[in-house]
């Protein structure tokens, strides 16, 4: 894994930087950016990796990992670990004759901040008004 640290946000923060859609609109580029990430979570196969990755022991895995729970072939994966990197919710680092793919913390907390949805009124929650 790269020895690049990433600020850990507390929720305060993690809300400064991302408003949520129900906050405010967003903007033509973080949309795009945003639809970039979600269009790469809208195949199984890609979901499916993505939280393989994610629970992986120490956070990352091996493509020798990733192939063997798929009814796929290994360039099809490599493929789908291709649009999920480019979508920039993993990274990678060659290792010898291996890749290693880690979920990037931050792009999952973007997608997390915005689909946050606003705490809601009592008449909300007893039915009322909307």
């Amino acid at each position: 894994m790269s020895n690049l640290e990433l600020p850990v946000l507390d929720r305060d923060d993690a809300a400064a930087c991302c408003s949520p859609m129900v906050r405010e609109p967003l903007g033509e580029g973080a949309a795009a950016d945003l639809a970039k990430m979600f269009k790469a979570l809208s195949d199984p196969v890609r979901l499916r990796l993505l939280s393989l990755i994610a629970s992986h022991e120490g956070g990352e895995a091996c493509v020798c990992d990733l192939t063997g729970p798929f009814d796929v072939s290994q360039p099809t994966i490599s493929h789908h670990l291709k649009v999920l990197r480019e979508a920039g919710l993993v990274d990678s680092e060659r290792r010898g004759t291996w890749v290693y793919y880690w979920v990037l913390p931050a792009a999952l907390a973007r997608l997390s901040s915005l689909l946050e949805a606003p705490a809601t009124t009592t008449a909300q929650a007893a039915g009322g008004a909307r």
